[in-house]
């Protein structure tokens, strides 16, 4: 799901820059010393996952995996985003460097709310719902990217807007796909090594996980 170089126009390239580097800013703060190598790992995941796309008008269908990187990351998710985001404009043209602001905001904020869902869900109900949790988050975070998709070609000029009602039908496989995938990885992740998540104190009871 990337935004090319010619498709927004310069105030909304420039705004989205401006708002993206403040987030960005405030994610680089969140990361720990001890989850440095996992943000690397996790960024480069991020980058290779979106490497294989399939095109749909001025964007592209893909897999996000942020809602992986929410849960893996929390706060530090938006940073390693932003990172895999202009590497891929910047080596592979997938998304234009004009749009790094946009197509950034577009995957970093759902994954921050993806972390949000996921952790809150698990300090509420306990980490046996670490499977649905996951699932949630993943869906959430596709969903999230695709409508900050259309909007952004929304607001960009009429000529988009039917390209963003079809940017978000385009998306639904993807949700699915990506509930799966996050469902499945939290659930393992939680059973066999739960401090990589982004907080591990996360049940009121683990008796009952």
């Amino acid at each position: 799901m990337h935004i090319s170089d010619g498709i927004l126009n310069s105030t909304v390239s420039l705004s989205s820059l401006a708002v993206s580097s403040g987030i960005f800013l405030w994610s680089l703060k969140g990361i720990r010393n001890q989850d440095l190598s996992k943000t690397a790992l996790m960024t480069a995941a991020l980058f290779v996952g979106s490497l294989i796309h399939i095109p749909v008008g001025p964007s592209s269908v893909h897999l996000l995996l942020t809602g992986l990187a929410g849960i893996l990351l929390g706060r530090g998710a938006y940073a390693a985003l932003a990172i895999a985001v202009a590497l891929q404009a910047m080596l592979f043209q997938f998304g234009g460097v004009t749009a790094i602001g946009a197509n950034t905001i577009m995957m970093g904020i759902p994954a921050l709310i993806a972390a949000w869902l996921f952790h809150g869900i698990l300090k509420r109900f306990g980490k046996k719902v670490a499977v649905p949790a996951g699932a949630v988050g993943g869906a959430v975070s596709v969903l999230l990217a695709s409508l900050f998709l259309a909007l952004f070609l929304w607001i960009t000029g009429e000529q988009f807007r039917e390209v963003a009602v079809l940017a978000v039908t385009a998306q639904i496989p993807v949700m699915v796909i990506e509930a799966i995938i996050t469902g499945f990885m939290a659930g393992f992740i939680v059973k066999v090594k739960p401090e990589l998540l982004w907080t591990s104190n996360l049940t009121p009871d683990d008796n009952k996980s």
